[in-house]
């Protein structure tokens, strides 16, 4: 089964309906696409990451990531890869 999709903080993500009803989905801003990432790779799907055309927003324009999503990031990688062993799947 494959899933295809962009780099992770562009927000655009494309999944297969089967493979969504397996996740349970607890974060959400920046922590959000380390743990789908992560549940996705557990199931042994395969990710595929496509180029898009983007353009960041500057701070006046609404951007709102800060220095402190950047450390709750890293711990969801380490949450989600390393101390959640719900078992690995094969879909």
């Amino acid at each position: 089964m494959a899933i295809f999709g962009v780099h992770r903080q562009v927000c655009y993500k494309v999944f297969r309906r089967e493979v969504l009803k397996h996740i349970t989905i607890e974060e959400d801003r920046f922590g959000f696409e380390p743990e789908i990432t992560a549940k996705i790779a557990k199931l042994g799907c395969r990710i595929y990451e496509i180029g898009v055309s983007y353009a960041g927003r500057t701070y006046e324009e609404g951007k709102k990531i800060r220095w402190q999503d950047g450390f709750r990031a890293i711990w969801c990688i380490l949450k989600y890869n390393l101390f959640c062993h719900r078992g690995k799947r094969k879909l």
